[in-house]
């Protein structure tokens, strides 16, 4: 009696190892719960500057290239200014998606440029 016991504890009721194969994708799924996102900016003029929530990141021409974005770790909206003096500012909201995202800023002068005609 005391061997069914013990087998019945020791033997059936043992966990059983998960294949590595499972393991990794528990793994993968757990890593991709908080969203991550890259953001590259394409700005004219090409050395505005670049804020996200109010922190100065640098120039839009750092973060333009393949290799080169501003890179988000966390979720949840973010606020994204392009300025530069002479122009009026850009502001958008990013929320990482896990993709990579192209911002196309265009900022316009404060004044218009004249077209040669003068009163």
């Amino acid at each position: 009696m005391t061997a069914v016991i013990a087998m019945l504890m020791g033997g059936c009721a043992a966990k059983q190892e998960q294949p590595a194969t499972v393991a990794r994708a528990e793994q993968l799924m757990a890593s991709n719960a908080v969203k991550r996102g890259d953001l590259v900016l394409r700005c004219e003029p090409s050395d505005a500057q670049v804020l996200m929530d109010g922190v100065e990141q640098g120039t839009c021409s750092d973060f333009a290239g393949v290799s080169r974005s501003l890179r988000l770790g966390d979720s949840g909206f973010h606020q994204v200014d392009v300025k530069k003096r002479g122009f009026y500012p850009y502001t958008t909201y990013y929320q990482p998606s896990g993709a990579r995202v192209t911002l196309k800023v265009k900022l316009r002068p404060l004044a218009p440029e004249s077209g040669g005609v003068s009163p």
